[in-house]
């Protein structure tokens, strides 16, 4: 069993910055790609940044130059600052982590954290 926990999501006005964390726990013999996704209402779930485990990153046009993901192998943690927070921003943002259990090899959601962006 593999949990994956996000934090840091709140409310800020534009122009603000946040900060999300995502820790993986569990079954975990190693961890692959990671990323963060984000769901606003009514509207699909869109990849905003990923980290692959050599760290080549890749960011969503809409967020490049202003998020920074990152990664702590040693805490299983993937992170992403976000700069220059527009309101367009607000979403769930959601956590997705490659894992290489004992038995297996799959990827994890957390939960999801609220991200408002007040203009």
């Amino acid at each position: 069993q593999v949990q994956v926990e996000e934090s840091g999501g709140g409310l800020v006005q534009a122009g603000g910055s946040l900060r999300l964390s995502c820790a993986a726990s569990g079954n975990i013999f190693s961890i692959n790609a990671m990323g963060w996704y984000r769901q606003a209402p009514g509207k699909q779930r869109e990849l905003v940044a990923v980290i692959t485990s050599g760290g080549s990153t890749n960011y969503a046009d809409s967020v490049k130059g202003r998020f920074t993901i990152s990664r702590d192998n040693a805490k299983n943690t993937v992170n992403l600052q976000m700069n220059s927070l527009k309101p367009e921003d607000t979403a769930v943002y959601y956590c997705n982590v490659g894992v290489t259990g004992s038995y297996n090899r799959r990827n994890y959601w957390g939960q999801g954290t609220q991200v408002t962006v007040s203009s």
